[in-house]
């Protein structure tokens, strides 16, 4: 058994077609009890097999996206992989499957009939990025944001936008680095390749150069946070009129236009017409369990399960979500009351306690009716929400469900890292009891 580092354990038996060797495809065995070759390092072994897959499909015309960022990455993997399903076979991996172990196995499920894969690429040091991209030779690289997860790794955003650039570096002249034309850190990446560049923007009113420029505007919200907009592409060089989609998304919250975005970028760059992107982008659905997840509690109340991860951008994307949820619901129940269940958000470093407290005090400012704090952390999340006048309290995963005494207008959001297995929380509200 093989330990993901931010996930549960995997079983090599049931990846026993991509078995670790350098044989390439004629390694692959009908059979789990077959054992054609041997290798020192069943690691080692795994990536070298999957480099030899996706070198033998690149060269057959398969196209690669690769995925980083600090937030959002799975969530855009997702849209994305919807979008290249309605152009073509495609494949994906299954939640965050993103690291040294994922990648290679998501490569393995390719096949003949494949004409697009999609990365997510996670990292934890300089070099992980560019360790991924020697696996899966990305066509297009998409760089979504730099944040502050993993800051305790890294040390500083310079040192994450260093990591997370090596993804653009990765790219032959004929590729595509799609960035986000709203982040300076990602925006400035242009530097670090000789690449085709395609910015997106949800906010940018400042010219933006490059030859693919894909803009949201009109912004509109129904009442459960889901976003419509208006989908602006232009291609500068062509001298063609700019083009225009109206795309409604069925996925909840403002930081899904972004992910929304640059999964159209990508595909548009790959050579997907926009008709095709819109009605995909429009009828795609959360594909990873554990992100935004709404479900109803037995007496009504709505539970929004975000366990999956957090880190301070995701974690105030989702208070900001679930705030507007509750303004809107409250015209029709208006005693609705908005409560959120918070754990440690993990690999901080130095400003842990900080960025806790900061978490606390949105909370608070949205107003957030009960806050309650799970985690090494909770005290410093608790003193930053009643600062700012917030009602906060400490507790822990056993007894949060029961103390809660939901009412049927009630929404509440259980969020946290992943390490604090906060689903387990969620369930218990979902199902009413222990």
């Amino acid at each position: 058994m093989a330990r993901q580092p931010a996930g549960g354990d995997v079983d090599g038996r049931q990846s026993a077609d991509c078995r670790a060797s350098d044989l390439g495809p004629s390694a692959r065995t009908q059979s789990a009890l077959y054992v054609r070759r041997l290798v020192p390092d069943a690691q080692q072994g795994l990536t070298a097999l999957a480099r030899s897959l996706h070198a033998e499909a690149r060269a057959a015309g398969l196209k690669t996206v690769a995925i980083t960022g600090s937030a959002g990455k799975t969530s855009t993997k997702d849209l994305l992989a919807q979008i290249l399903a309605a152009a073509g076979p495609t494949i994906s991996p299954l939640g965050s499957f993103n690291n040294e172990l994922g990648t290679p196995l998501t490569v393995c499920q390719i096949d003949e009939q494949t004409r697009y894969l999609v990365s997510e690429m996670g990292a934890r040091a300089i070099g992980d990025v560019a360790h991924l991209c020697s696996i899966v030779h990305p066509s297009a690289s998409i760089v979504l944001n730099i944040g502050t997860a993993h800051l305790g790794e890294f040390g500083s955003q310079q040192a994450i936008a260093e990591a997370k650039g090596e993804i653009v570096e990765a790219l032959d002249n004929d590729g595509w680095a799609v960035l986000n034309a709203d982040d300076p850190f990602v925006n400035a990446m242009d530097s670090r390749t000789s690449a085709h560049i395609a910015r997106f923007s949800v906010s940018s009113t400042s010219p933006i150069h490059a030859e693919l420029i894909v803009r949201a505007s009109d912004l509109r919200a129904d009442d459960l946070d889901r976003f419509g907009f208006t989908l602006t592409v232009s291609r500068p060089a062509s001298g063609e009129a700019d083009e225009h989609a109206q795309i409604q998304l069925r996925v909840i919250g403002e930081h899904q236009v972004v992910d929304s975005v640059a999964a159209a970028t990508a595909a548009l760059a790959l050579g997907v017409d926009l008709e095709t992107v819109a009605t995909a982008l429009s009828s795609a659905t959360a594909r990873s369990r554990w992100r935004m997840e709404l479900h109803e509690a037995p007496n009504g109340a709505a539970v929004i399960n975000d366990a999956y991860n957090a880190n301070p951008e995701s974690m105030a994307a989702a208070l900001r979500t679930v705030a507007a949820i509750v303004e809107r619901r409250r015209h029709s129940l208006p005693t609705a009351r908005l409560i959120a269940v918070l754990g440690d958000m993990l690999e901080l470093g130095a400003r842990s306690a900080e960025h806790h407290a900061d978490i606390g005090r949105l909370a608070a400012e949205l107003g957030f009716d009960e806050i309650v704090a799970l985690g090494d952390y909770a005290q410093d999340l608790v003193d930053g929400a009643q600062q700012a006048g917030g009602n906060a309290r400490v507790s822990d995963a056993a007894s949060v469900a029961d103390s809660l005494d939901l009412q049927p207008a009630d929404v509440v959001v259980v969020k946290a890292s992943r390490d604090l297995r906060l689903e387990e929380v969620a369930d218990r509200l979902v199902v009413g009891e222990d």
